[in-house]
């Protein structure tokens, strides 16, 4: 009897314009598989900019190498004003009213320090919703899931379109949520805190997925995925860093800011994982016939993370943004080498992201050998 081929969930995390190293890693792995017209990732689950990345990718999942090729000109060509005002009248309008609001003078809350309206506009022109319900149906896609952060229950939302048979679930502070995927609900995923404005769903508040999302790898789990392939928009660091690390120069805001977008993005991915890995280990140490006894099955995971530090390269590539955004930046100490974390995740130009498309497609190649590996109980 055959063997039942087992599904590979993917995971596209967040991190803005760093979204665009997971189209190099995808391109890579197209052409280690071979993918051609057929989707390896049957399962899809993205959150903030990695949601729109998995919503493209699963609205255009019938022809998977064509998906790929469509993105990487999208990121390969992409400039902030398709993301965001940047011309002079948007950014001292929006600056005057947070300022004004400090000063309280205006009254209403600002809604958002920058206007994502360009990428509402982009989204609708480039991405056919109705797609993704006709590749569940043909069965080039078994499921999609886009996570949120509700600003009033708290809770991380897990919105996914499946075929059926998933049912939706509930666990502490997160839930996943049965729907059609819209616009709407990338425009939640995706809204950075501070930076872009919050989006109402189903009688709520949504912004960026990452915030209070502490199991990034669960959604896919719980949609059925046997194996976990996950593209990190941070390095993993190996080894312990020499502590205490000297510094002389009290942190600017770009550098708070930053490291704050860092600690959502990154951090909860790396608990995630080595949380799942801990759980292989336990199952690994017992005997084969207990196995089968524990509510754990064991869960290959494959991470493909930047081997370069996006923020470093987001420095030489700064002078890349509007005039405008380099001086609100600038304000704040982003465009110093210390405060580029927080440049890097507005960095949507050309420059930028090519870089970072090539990187992961040279981080890919490197461990071609494991991704092949990874994918042959899946083909």
């Amino acid at each position: 009897m055959a063997r039942a081929r087992e599904k590979v969930g993917l995971i596209l995390t967040g991190g803005g314009a760093r979204a665009a190293y997971q189209i190099g890693v995808l391109k890579a792995v197209s052409e280690i598989v071979g993918a051609g017209r057929h989707n390896p990732f049957p399962i899809i689950c993205g959150t903030s900019a990695g949601a729109i990345n998995a919503a493209a990718l699963s609205a255009y999942a019938s022809h998977f190498s064509g998906a790929i090729g469509e993105l990487e000109e999208i990121w390969r060509t992409f400039h902030v004003d398709r993301v965001y005002r940047s011309d002079a009248p948007a950014i001292l309008r929006t600056g005057g009213r947070w300022l004004a609001t400090l000063m309280q003078v205006y009254r209403r809350n600002p809604i958002s320090l920058l206007d994502n309206s360009p990428l509402r506009r982009f989204l609708r022109e480039r991405i056919d919703f109705g797609r993704i319900e006709r590749n569940l149906h043909n069965g080039s896609l078994e499921a999609l899931a886009v996570t949120a952060s509700g600003y009033t229950s708290g809770h991380s939302v897990s919105f996914f379109q499946a075929r059926s048979g998933v049912e939706p679930w509930e666990r502490i502070q997160r839930v996943g949520v049965p729907t059609n995927i819209t616009l709407d609900h990338l425009m939640a995923s995706s809204a950075l805190p501070f930076m872009f404005p919050a989006v109402r769903l189903q009688r709520e508040f949504f912004g960026d997925g990452s915030m209070r999302q502490t199991a990034p790898i669960s959604p896919a789990l719980h949609l059925g995925a046997d194996r976990i392939f996950v593209i990190g928009t941070g390095r993993q660091m190996s080894g312990a860093t020499p502590y205490p690390v000297r510094s002389s120069i009290y942190p600017s805001l770009a550098q708070i800011a930053g490291h704050a977008l860092n600690s959502i993005f990154l951090d909860t991915l790396a608990h995630d994982i080595d949380w799942l890995e801990r759980i292989n280990r336990i199952i690994g140490l017992l005997p084969p016939e207990r196995r089968h006894t524990l509510p754990f099955r064991r869960i290959e995971v494959l991470v493909i993370a930047p081997s370069e530090s996006i923020a470093r390269i987001a420095a030489t590539y700064v002078r890349e943004l509007p005039r405008s955004i380099r001086f609100l930046l600038g304000a704040l100490g982003g465009t110093r080498k210390a405060g580029s974390n927080l440049s890097s995740y507005l960095l949507f130009e050309s420059g930028f992201c090519r870089a970072l498309i090539e990187l992961g497609h040279r981080d890919a190649m490197v461990r071609r050998g494991h991704i092949a590996e990874f994918f042959k109980a899946a083909l």
